[in-house]
């Protein structure tokens, strides 16, 4: 039984909340969880096997909703405000610290698989366009190197967040568009491509890895407090209504598209699942627009993140005007200079995840909370964090270990055999072009 000071700690409001309604909540945790990383969920499947895959998603799912919610809770028995304030109270400065490692690296990797994912995604779309051929525009390198000149370089040089605010709801309106791309090419894509021998096995050895690319999609922790504060209630109560609703929707479509991906592709499933449709399908050419088109304006919300921890972090969170734009320029330059000496996005997935996003959804939200907890250990609060911690620090230590050891074949570029003119072609005659 919880004591009467940890109900009223834990359910007291913040003294002055936002001018966010509950929907408005629910949907900024959902555009944070359905964002870019959605793309390599049926890649997911396929390293843990279709059964098992769609089970993790549930669990991964169900530790997000719950840990979002713990970190509230976290915050609310230790009066902070800020996740980094939160770990601060609790684990000192090297808590803090590890925070803040790990709230640099989440972004920063998930920057270079955006750029990955720009340079795959429009050289394609540029090979359809009548004129273009195999030219310059074709090239991952130049279109990389072009879209962070022209367009993510200067939006991120932003200072105000806010300013950047409208992305979000774009972002999310094209997501859905990609979803409805990969549900119709699921009907009249399928046939063409020849089902593997072992494409509904229950499990496979590379479930772990695949839990972190689920936790990499499912992250929203670094947004939790934000989101939180902007309630024009911030109760615990509310939050958890907010929280269940987001994540349960979140779910529901990240399971549709992981399905409708894997069932298209079973085995030959990519890292990014569009480099597994053919170049003469002008449906999935719309859909790879959409995506470029998403993960160029995410982009520059990675880096103010990036740029934020390393003010926190080195400068007492103020930046002059020059440090502003070196420090914006220096990440860049880095994130891109990764990106463009690899090009196989499953690996960068799986290391964002199990390196990142296990800490971040799994391990420091529930020793944050056993930290502050005065409850029994025998109490269910303390007994789900225990075993989300542990199954956390398992999956972060086995998933790296796997990720090095087995690192996953990668076809980047290459157009895949079934789009041969020999097969028979479906797509192009099922539906107009």
């Amino acid at each position: 039984v919880e004591t009467d000071d940890q109900i009223a700690l834990l359910s007291k409001p913040r003294n002055k909340g936002g001018n966010s309604d509950l929907a408005s909540a629910g949907f900024n945790i959902i555009n944070s969880i359905i964002g870019s990383g959605i793309i390599g969920l049926p890649y997911s499947m396929k390293e843990a096997g279709f059964p098992l895959g769609v089970l993790l998603l549930f669990v991964v799912a169900y530790i997000t909703d719950y840990s979002i919610i713990l970190l509230i809770k976290g915050g609310n028995l230790s009066s902070t405000k800020t996740y980094q304030e939160l770990v601060k109270k609790t684990y000192g400065l090297v808590g803090y610290l590890i925070l803040s490692t790990l709230q640099f690296l989440y972004p920063f990797i998930a920057m270079i698989s955006y750029n990955i994912i720009t340079g795959d995604t429009l050289t394609k779309v540029f090979q359809r366009i009548p004129g273009v051929g195999l030219d310059v525009l074709t090239d991952r390198h130049f279109i990389i190197l072009l879209t962070t000149i022209i367009f993510t370089l200067p939006i991120s040089l932003y200072r105000d967040i806010a300013k950047l605010g409208k992305i979000s709801l774009l972002s999310l309106i094209l997501t859905i568009v990609i979803l409805i791309i990969v549900m119709v090419r699921t009907v009249t894509f399928s046939p063409q491509v020849p089902k593997s021998e072992n494409a509904w096995i229950f499990a496979k050895s590379n479930a772990v890895q695949a839990i972190g690319v689920m936790s990499f999609a499912f992250v929203c922790h670094h947004n939790s407090f934000l989101i939180y504060g902007s309630l024009e209630e911030p109760t615990l109560k509310n939050w958890s209504q907010v929280t269940h609703m987001s994540v349960s929707l979140a779910l529901v479509i990240s399971v549709v598209f992981a399905a409708c991906g894997y069932m298209t592709f079973t085995e030959y499933t990519e890292g990014d699942i569009f480099e597994n449709y053919c170049r003469d399908d002008n449906l999935a050419t719309f859909g790879r627009f959409c995506y470029g088109v998403t993960v160029i304006l995410t982009f520059p919300l990675e880096c103010f993140v990036t740029r934020e921890v390393i003010a926190n972090v080195f400068f007492h969170g103020n930046l002059s005007t020059v440090f502003h734009v070196v420090v914006t320029v220096v990440i860049i330059a880095v994130a891109t200079g990764v990106s463009l000496m690899y090009d196989c996005l499953g690996i960068v997935l799986e290391l964002n995840g199990v390196l990142s996003a296990t800490p971040l959804v799994f391990i420091i939200p529930s020793a944050c909370y056993l930290r502050l907890s005065k409850e029994r250990w025998s109490h269910s609060d303390n007994l789900i964090s225990c075993l989300i911690l542990v199954l956390g620090v398992l999956v972060m230590a086995v998933g790296f270990v796997m990720t090095v050891l087995h690192p996953q074949e990668c076809s980047h570029g290459k157009e895949m055999f079934y789009c041969s003119p020999s097969n028979a072609s479906l797509h192009n005659s099922t539906l107009p072009p």
